[in-house]
């Protein structure tokens, strides 16, 4: 195995449940809220507040969140720089959904518009 295919066995095997408390302190501390952050997630996913709630509890991997997810057909618009990769460029599909995800998360957090972070503009 690569190190390459160990980072996204690594990123896949990590429970959303783990990374959720960080994306709800980074978006609070940039004085945005809990309820902005779901709206985020639920736009790229697809859950509702009771499955997004759920998949929490259950301490889901993030390769059986994104199984389940039915990821919103304007993902692919989601580009830009997150932790030195290229989102766009990324080629392992669930390394790039969760790229998505951090993304979002970040633009949250820089306070951007909830139009443009949902691609609605």
């Amino acid at each position: 195995m690569t190190s390459k295919s160990d980072h996204h066995e690594r990123m896949a095997n990590m429970t959303f449940a783990a990374v959720y408390p960080h994306y709800v302190t980074k978006v609070e501390k940039k004085g945005r809220t809990r309820e902005e952050l779901h709206q985020v997630i639920s736009w790229l996913t697809g859950f509702n507040e009771q499955a997004l709630e759920k998949h929490i509890s259950d301490k889901i991997t993030f390769k059986h969140f994104f199984q389940k997810a039915r990821l919103n057909p304007n993902a692919h618009l989601i580009t830009g720089m997150i932790c030195g990769y290229r989102v766009e460029e990324i080629e392992n599909p669930l390394t790039q959904q969760i790229r998505y995800l951090d993304k979002l998360v970040d633009e949250l957090a820089k306070g951007k518009k909830m139009e443009k972070i949902l691609r609605t503009e």
